[in-house]
């Protein structure tokens, strides 16, 4: 057995001096005094307890230590040769000092009052070769559809009103669909004064001015040509315009409520309300400040003036190398993964960022600097090199938009030019690029002498932003039934598109109300419903979950006349039309599964799902469809802008708080 070696002998010397307040401590001694404490506190010593023996241990009640404690707060940490809290013995024996242990960083804390992070820009994206795999894309133009089709058609149709859903999927550019709200207005418009909020509450920014947007101030139209005009009217019979769409908009005191017809079939369904100012809020831009910075999340909270708090992602945040607060460390560019969010943002730092995403339920809004100002033809991206034409236009189309673009682009600014944007004339391009940049001027100059939060633009009404995104000739007429509201959008539209004028009417008919003379009314009914019947006698049952929406098809009544093959294949044609039009028309957004039944022939199964495909070609949000997988499911994903129809005319139930089932407490 080998002997112990012995510890070399210690000088007196070498010993560090007690201090007169914090005399050293042995292997039992109590706490130091914690950081903050009174200064009179007394404290306890080998010296001064009572219960400390002659060789200087404590013992008794006074010398236990607190339960967790670690010496208190405000110990000092031992330096190299010193004794240690608990090692001051072996310190004082001479032996080696124990190495500090490396604490990981704590993790940051969201505050119980802040709102739920919105999914990530990755959250529920596929591999990038099957999502391109997957992508419905909508064909160019000249293969519209034609007046009187029965079935869709694969071609492109007219992109949708933007009201509740949110922005339109555009191939090139961001989205530019932004529906608008009325500000909030706690300041007065000069903005000396500000309301006093109630204790507690999140008041708004005090603006140096009115916030810019609503109902654009109607010009004076471009001169055409007889034979342009001619070209955009449309067609009429016995002097009646024939189109393929009819638009209704339904004024309430409580809602203004929008419906889409493709022939008497609702295909789509927007609601306003005046409470909407701080839930539908896609496309207004404002000053924010910054409240949070979450490093784990690469993400911030901004405080709009909103009752939530929205989420600006580390991808949306736009800065210059040369402005990033490295600490030390190289800076990089837009495109440099590398810097993190806290090098680019700090809390109380105001940013100028808009919403793309409006807040759902318990996540808030999500924000993004890269603004864009919407245009009839074009879209304004400032201070950017973003350059691009709709790839829905004919080659021929975009060659000619491209020579006029070069002539009216503005040095320094990015411009998208939009589908509407066929046949229109180089004056027409010129006026609203001007137009666009007048109004980027004045929200610079109102955000300079803003207080962050405060609204600095706000998108048009709801009438007046379907005219604007996607009134053409393929509308029959836009039926209003305010006077007011007709005036307003009749103005607009008279100087936007003249040759469309007389296609805005009045309906005042006060013996029945507006959607009950054009059967909307029990078509909403119906699109409530979880259950939809087929034709034939089969259904569908919708049912919307947290993660995903499940869609299963059943035969029904549907017994069929032939063979059994044949009658699951003709059922589930009938399915796939009808659940490409629910999903346009519940606004159902996200993951999407559909249970189609069971077919034994694979030409019937790729039949079923080119139709489908075919359906969705016409839904201006962006779909993805995955082949049929081997348990006969179709997956797809459809993009997420709004809550939803249901949810537009619903509560969640306070007794089983959505669950749908009620709980038998006796049994518990």
């Amino acid at each position: 057995m080998s002997e112990a070696i012995p510890s070399p002998p210690v000088d007196p010397t070498d010993r560090v001096p007690a201090e007169p307040t914090a005399p050293p401590r042995g292997p039992r001694s109590t706490p130091d005094l914690a950081v903050g404490a009174p200064a009179d506190t007394p404290v306890v010593t080998p010296e001064t307890d009572p219960a400390a023996n002659a060789d200087g241990e404590a013992r008794g009640p006074s010398s236990r230590r607190r339960r967790g404690s670690r010496g208190g707060r405000g110990s000092r940490r031992p330096e190299d040769g010193e004794a240690g809290v608990d090692g001051a013995g072996a310190g004082a024996a001479g032996g080696t000092p124990r190495p500090e242990r490396a604490r990981p960083p704590r993790p940051t804390v969201v505050g119980a009052g802040e709102p739920e992070l919105p999914d990530p820009p990755g959250e529920g994206r596929a591999a990038p070769e099957a999502a391109a795999k997957a992508l419905i894309r909508r064909p160019k133009g000249g293969d519209g559809p034609k007046i009187g089709d029965s079935r869709p058609a694969p071609a492109s149709a007219p992109t949708r009103p933007g009201g509740r859903r949110g922005p339109a999927e555009r191939p090139a550019g961001p989205d530019d669909n932004a529906p608008g709200r009325e500000p909030d207005g706690d300041s007065d418009e000069d903005g000396q004064s500000r309301k006093r909020r109630r204790r507690g509450g999140r008041g708004r920014g005090a603006s140096a001015g009115k916030a810019l947007g609503g109902t654009p101030e109607p010009e004076a139209p471009v001169e055409l040509d007889e034979e342009t005009l001619e070209r955009r009217r449309g067609r009429e019979r016995k002097g009646k315009p024939v189109g393929r769409y009819q638009m209704c908009v339904h004024v309430r005191t409580e809602a203004t409520q929008i419906a889409v017809l493709e022939g008497r079939s609702l295909i789509e369904h927007y609601v306003s309300r005046p409470s909407d100012d701080a839930t539908q809020i896609h496309g207004n831009i404002y000053i924010g400040r910054v409240q949070n910075v979450l490093p784990g999340m690469e993400a911030a909270f901004v405080d709009i003036g909103t009752p939530k708090n929205a989420v600006l992602y580390r991808g949306d945040v736009q800065y210059d190398a040369e402005d990033v607060d490295s600490g030390g460390k190289s800076g990089g560019s837009n495109k440099d993964s590398n810097v993190r969010i806290e090098q680019l943002l700090r809390p109380g730092q105001t940013v100028l960022c808009q919403v793309t995403k409006n807040p759902m339920g318990t996540k808030g809004a999500r924000l993004t600097q890269e603004v864009s100002l919407a245009g009839r033809f074009v879209v304004l991206i400032p201070n950017s090199s973003t350059y691009g034409i709709s790839k829905r236009l004919s080659d021929e189309e975009r060659k000619r938009l491209r020579r006029i673009l070069d002539e009216v682009r503005p040095p320094g600014q990015g411009l998208i030019v939009r589908t509407a944007a066929e046949g229109a004339t180089p004056e027409e391009l010129r006026r609203d690029v001007e137009r666009l940049l007048r109004q980027w001027s004045q929200i610079e100059s109102l955000a300079a002498r803003s207080n962050a939060p405060a609204l600095l633009y706000r998108e048009p009404p709801l009438a007046v932003r379907v005219i604007r995104e996607e009134f053409n000739k393929d509308y029959r007429g836009v039926l209003i039934d305010d006077v007011e509201l007709h005036r307003e959008v009749h103005e607009y539209v008279a100087a936007l598109i003249p040759e469309l004028a007389d296609r805005i009417e009045l309906y005042d008919d006060p013996s029945l109300p507006i959607f009950e003379r054009q059967h909307v009314h029990e078509q909403l009914h119906k699109a409530l419903d979880r259950k939809v019947w087929l034709p034939s006698g089969g259904s569908l049952i919708i049912e919307r979950t947290e993660a995903l929406t499940v869609i299963d098809v059943n035969t029904g009544k549907n017994v069929g006349s032939s063979n059994l093959e044949e009658t699951v294949y003709r059922n589930n044609l009938e399915a796939a039309e009808e659940i490409a039009r629910q999903l346009r028309l519940r606004d159902i957004g996200g993951i999407i599964v559909i249970d189609f039944i069971d077919m034994e022939i694979r030409k019937n199964r790729e039949a079923v799902l080119k139709l489908f495909k075919d359906c969705l070609a016409r839904d201006k949000t962006r779909t993805q469809v995955f082949d049929i997988s081997e348990l006969g499911l179709v997956e797809m994903t459809r993009k997420r802008v709004s809550e939803g129809l249901v949810e537009s005319f619903s509560q969640t139930c306070p007794n089983c708080n959505g669950r749908g089932i009620i709980l038998d407490e006796s049994l518990l």
